[in-house]
């Protein structure tokens, strides 16, 4: 009897498992990013849905050196050009002005990522701009590593300089 109840129940805790799963918490996407404009960056980037919005974490190498590199999702989820130029502008759905990471801004605006002296950098960056399991939904764009600093305020792009890595965003 009881067997026959635990195998009754299989389908019913699979859907509520699915309904669950779809929800925060159960998306999650990652980008491995290549070297573009004669750089030497590489590395990954990982995406998980939360309750509060998206955690975007990063492990990079071969940047330049110590410093701050502007960080930010493109509108194209193409990595082809050598200069990364084929990802377009910054993802902004909303037709937001560039902004930081915190307060208004462009959905992709991540703000910027610091490096140490071997020009590793490791990190994670919080947005509630955008979501992966609903739109606006990056899975499919670029992200990209620019070559300077995110000033967090020129338009339209923070004056961040070359894009020095790209890579595509992709569901897990």
């Amino acid at each position: 009897m009881h067997r026959t109840i635990i195998l009754s129940s299989l389908p019913i805790l699979a859907v509520a498992c699915l309904a669950g799963c779809s929800g925060a918490g159960g998306q999650s996407a990652r980008a491995d990013l290549q070297a573009k404009s004669d750089s030497h960056v590489s590395g990954t980037v990982q995406f998980h849905e939360t309750a509060d919005g998206v955690e975007v974490s990063y492990q990079l190498s071969g940047l330049p050196g110590a410093g701050q590199y502007g960080f930010h999702i493109h509108e194209s989820g193409d990595c082809s050009a050598a200069d990364g130029s084929s990802a377009k502008g910054h993802w902004n759905p909303a037709g937001a002005d560039h902004g930081g990471p915190e307060g208004p801004g462009h959905a992709g605006d991540l703000g910027n990522i610091e490096a140490d002296q071997s020009g590793a950098a490791n990190g994670s960056i919080s947005s509630s701009r955008f979501h992966l399991g609903s739109e606006p939904s990056p899975i499919g764009l670029a992200v990209i590593v620019h070559g300077k600093a995110d000033d967090l305020h020129s338009q339209p792009t923070g004056n961040a300089g070359p894009r020095i890595a790209c890579g595509v965003i992709v569901a897990r």
